[in-house]
């Protein structure tokens, strides 16, 4: 019996990437208040999820970039204010006490793009937030951070490919954030 070789997948994900005052920004915070009670992410691979996909087909892929083409979302500012920490996954992470309604559309927009795709997506609950640094063993002291404002006018699609390094994060494709939202 003949078995078929593998389809080549690539793990992908759709996220909010800072622009360098941003990233310098959220860098800088990290790297004033972590220290070795965690492993940093470095400062390239700063960022918001939107959505992952994960590993997909090349078919696949197409049909997220169509989809995510037809995606209607206006521009939007963010406020990353806060930092928190989840002890499950060990995540340090900094996010927005408050999530703008376009941000919303954005994110419900690419689950039914994943859904149209023929792949499920996340069934938790999605939070705005980045995360700063992973095993972590412990929260930070604070809880707050000086507001990071953040325009947002585009979402991508980023690869993620493991090297003995870590994750390296390759941006394949951006969309503009021009038109108006939804209403909800």
């Amino acid at each position: 019996m003949c078995s078929r070789p593998a389809e080549p997948t690539q793990r992908l994900f759709f996220a909010l990437w800072p622009d360098a005052k941003v990233r310098d920004a959220l860098a800088g915070f990290a790297h004033a208040h972590i220290r070795k009670q965690a492993r940093r992410v470095i400062d390239a691979n700063l960022h918001i999820t939107l959505a992952f996909p994960g590993a997909v087909s090349t078919e696949v892929r197409e049909c997220l970039e169509a989809a995510a083409a037809d995606i209607r979302a206006g521009p939007f500012e963010l406020s990353i204010d806060r930092v928190g920490y989840w002890p499950r996954p060990r995540i340090l992470w900094a996010g927005a006490s408050h999530t703008p309604a376009a941000v919303w559309a954005l994110v419900e927009g690419l689950r039914t793009a994943l859904q149209a795709c023929g792949l499920q997506p996340e069934t938790r609950p999605w939070q705005a937030h980045v995360t700063l640094a992973r095993k972590a063993g412990r929260a930070l002291p604070v809880t707050e951070i000086d507001p990071i404002r953040w325009s947002i006018s585009n979402f991508c699609l980023v690869e993620s490919v493991t090297d003995p390094s870590g994750p390296v994060y390759r941006i394949i494709r951006r969309w503009p954030l021009e038109g108006q939202p939804p209403s909800m």
